[in-house]
């Protein structure tokens, strides 16, 4: 998914390994798109990749604004966002902060 990502210019791309905090998912992937265009794009090109790999994708919300995407492929989630909804919604840190206190339970 990181290359799908790369191929369409995504930016400031974190994966993140949160298998050992939620039963949802064992990674998530964090990228920067520049416009809802770009977005669009970066999540329609994850879905075409995902596809032609053999995956199926669960699902993908957010598509009616394009400024923040969730694109669903079970094992791993994609959060594709503009610069001011990942800059707002920190989701990185929102992890950190998790793991901090699973590791201190």
């Amino acid at each position: 998914m990181v290359d799908a990502i790369d191929d369409m210019k995504g930016q400031n791309v974190v994966v993140l390994e949160v298998g050992s905090l939620t039963a949802e998912t064992d990674f998530m992937v964090v990228a920067t798109g520049t416009s809802n265009r770009h977005v669009r794009s970066i999540v329609d090109h994850i879905s075409e990749v995902a596809k032609k790999a053999g995956r199926s994708v669960r699902g993908i919300e957010g598509r009616e604004t394009n400024e923040w995407v969730l694109v669903d492929l079970g094992d791993v989630v994609a959060h594709v966002m503009q610069a001011d909804a990942r800059t707002f919604y920190e989701l990185e840190r929102l992890w950190e902060k998790l793991d901090d206190v699973e590791t201190t339970v």
